[in-house]
């Protein structure tokens, strides 16, 4: 087993950083481009967790199986990919109705859920 690389580990770092302070803000624009770097960092992470890169997974006489590469951390940021892209659209619709409906893409506090919060004591 080989240490996996720093520089990447690194990007990985920053990327779930800057994904989740993005993600951590009241613009819906903001929220959508922290989902975007986060699943960036996370397909990145997935390939860094599969180890070195290796020969192509495709048997063929006289090669060594050992040195093939894990196909499954592939096949698993393509689905997060695609899960990304349709969440991805999710949010744009939410920011394209937000804009149309209130004119901004700030999401404010809830008077309604405040007041019961207060009536109960919580806060």
């Amino acid at each position: 087993m080989t240490t996996p690389d720093l520089t990447t580990a690194v990007v990985v770092g920053g990327l779930f950083a800057v994904g989740l302070h993005l993600l951590l803000q009241r613009s819906l624009t903001r929220l959508l481009f922290g989902f975007l770097v986060l699943g960036h960092g996370a397909n990145l992470l997935v390939l860094l967790a599969a180890g070195p890169p290796g020969e192509p997974p495709i048997t063929g006489e006289g090669q060594d199986p050992a040195a093939f590469a894990d196909p499954l951390p592939q096949a698993m940021a393509l689905t997060a990919i695609v899960i990304t892209f349709g969440i991805t659209v999710l949010l744009l619709a939410m920011v394209y109705r937000s804009w149309r409906l209130l004119g901004d893409d700030e999401v404010r506090d809830d008077v309604e859920d405040r007041r019961l919060g207060e009536e109960t004591g919580r806060r």
